[in-house]
């Protein structure tokens, strides 16, 4: 079943897209540890490197477990294609190197995650582009922010860490009518949950570390879009400047394609059970989470996302100290930035994935000292929270 077969579901195409079996008749996918290809004669490599002929060339542009996990994640997202890179943010440089120059704009929601805040802000500043960062949940910021040299609108919905939503097929227009491209972060939803492109976006961004392996065995990231944006404007950029993502990483994430579905429907299970059980405890000032209905945008949630994922965050009272004496206390939870595995993981964002931010645009973020976030994992719920009671009645 290679390429893309749009009569299967999500579901079965996560599990067999892409695969092109070799004369072995392998039946699981298989790996392609190679660096470089061998061709039959002078004449085809040199059509090859000439773009006459398709064909394998050289493992930092084309490999077969790669060229898999990308039409595997492009059925799935409803996507041309997809280009896959060696990391999350390698996937969101390529954005933004193949698509701005000096002089350009983009718009970003200031609820991103804070690498991809500096990225934008500190190394491409560097080059000449400027960014403007508004409130994603208000559209007229985002109307205001635009110029007549924006690139592109960019954000995470839901955010990280505060889970705030965005309405994609509002701010599509938006983009549309001034001439300019939609890109959105989907990894807290995945396809699973959330389909970007079929809401208007141009190019969905994938850190493929988080829910896509959904075991914190490796780093990836990935762009899926156009045919036409990917190849003009994206790919050029991997084959020269190679942020490459490697055949054994591209070999973990089919696999953890292959059981996406499923764990993300755990995932939304548990964490809606912890969200409402955090929100009932005394020590808990505000739970966030788009499953809830006190969630300032439960509505859109409700219409532009079939789950309300995986993640959660919740304020403490007491700040700071409290909060690290909650993480602090807990036995099982993992105490690390990383999310979407399966094993539940706690972090204080203010000092982790925010922490290189500053006061001030911490603040205005809304990442405050007392933030906790949970990626919460398939261990039973039961025991998620009495770890975690541990940590709260230790506060």
């Amino acid at each position: 079943m290679a390429g893309q077969h749009t009569e299967f579901d999500l579901e079965t195409q996560a599990i067999r897209a892409g695969q092109q079996r070799t004369p072995e008749g392998e039946h699981s996918d298989a790996i392609f540890p190679t660096s470089s290809f061998v061709f039959d004669s002078a004449a085809q490599a040199a059509a090859r490197f000439a773009h006459q002929e398709d064909g394998n060339i050289y493992s930092r542009f084309t490999n077969p477990t790669v060229r898999t996990f990308e039409q595997r994640l492009a059925a799935i997202e409803g996507g041309e294609r997809c280009v896959a890179f060696a990391s999350g943010m390698a996937a969101i440089l390529a954005l933004a190197m193949g698509l701005l120059e000096q002089g350009a704009h983009v718009v970003c929601s200031r609820s991103l995650f804070g690498t991809s805040i500096l990225l934008f802000q500190n190394i491409m500043g560097k080059f000449g582009v400027e960014t403007t960062f508004v409130d994603m949940t208000d559209l007229d910021t985002w109307e205001q922010a635009i110029r007549p040299e924006t690139r592109f609108l960019y954000l995470e919905t839901p955010s990280n860490p505060l889970t705030d939503l965005s309405d994609i097929s509002a701010l599509a227009k938006m983009a549309h009518t001034n001439d300019c491209l939609l890109v959105v972060d989907n990894v807290y939803c995945t396809p699973v949950l959330q389909q970007p492109l079929a809401l208007g976006a141009d190019l969905v961004v994938h850190s493929a570390t988080k829910y896509i392996d959904g075991q914190g065995r490796c780093v990836g990231g990935a762009i899926v879009g156009s045919e036409q944006l990917l190849n003009e404007s994206i790919y050029p950029f991997l084959r020269t400047a190679g942020p490459t993502m490697s055949p054994f990483n591209a070999w973990v994430f089919l696999t953890g394609l292959e059981t996406l579905a499923v764990r993300m429907q755990a995932h939304c299970n548990n964490a809606m059970k912890l969200a409402e059980w955090l929100e009932a405890h005394p020590q808990v000032k505000r739970v966030y989470y788009p499953g809830l209905k006190s969630h300032p945008q439960y509505e859109l949630g409700q219409t532009q996302q079939t789950g309300s994922g995986g993640v959660l965050s919740f304020d403490v009272k007491g700040g700071q100290s409290k909060a690290w004496e909650i993480i602090d206390n807990t036995q099982m939870l993992s105490i690390t930035a990383n999310l979407g595995d399966v094993k539940t993981t706690i972090t204080h964002p203010a000092t982790t994935t925010h922490g290189r931010l500053t006061d001030e645009e911490r603040q205005q973020a809304g990442i405050s000292d007392g933030l906790v976030r949970i990626s919460v994992g398939l261990e039973k719920i039961e025991d998620i929270k009495r770890d975690l009671e541990r940590g709260l009645d230790a506060a």
